[in-house]
């Protein structure tokens, strides 16, 4: 795994926007797309990442993003990530997405995000 997707993932947890921006930058391009089961389109740029990013520390406060598992063909990468944090219930959580990613030179340029990991439960 490369140094640019474990930082972009580091960024989930960070609650203050100035850190948490500075985390993103040095980890994906200037335009940056991304698209997951939650964003209503894609989202492009910097800022409009981080915007998203920051709303999951809002929401969940304490939890983590890591990445579990990697594997990179074809110029496209596969990060399984899990998101972890206390549930409402005071127990420890952990919920599973996978994401496909491509990369521009050492950044991150583009990236799609599943929840879950596309096994059958």
């Amino acid at each position: 795994m490369s140094d640019c997707v474990a930082k972009f993932f580091e960024a989930w947890q960070i609650e203050e926007a100035t850190p948490r921006l500075q985390k993103i930058s040095s980890s994906v391009t200037e335009n940056i797309s991304y698209d997951d089961p939650r964003t209503p389109e894609t989202l492009n740029g910097i800022a409009a990442l981080s915007n998203y990013v920051g709303m999951f520390s809002a929401n969940a406060p304490g939890w983590s993003a890591k990445v579990v598992k990697s594997d990179t063909i074809a110029n496209v990468t596969r990060v399984t990530v899990a998101f972890s944090g206390m549930g409402p219930d005071d127990t420890e959580q952990t919920q599973l997405g996978q994401y496909f990613l491509e990369k521009d030179g050492d950044l991150i340029s583009r990236m799609v995000g599943f929840v879950g990991t596309g096994e059958y439960e």
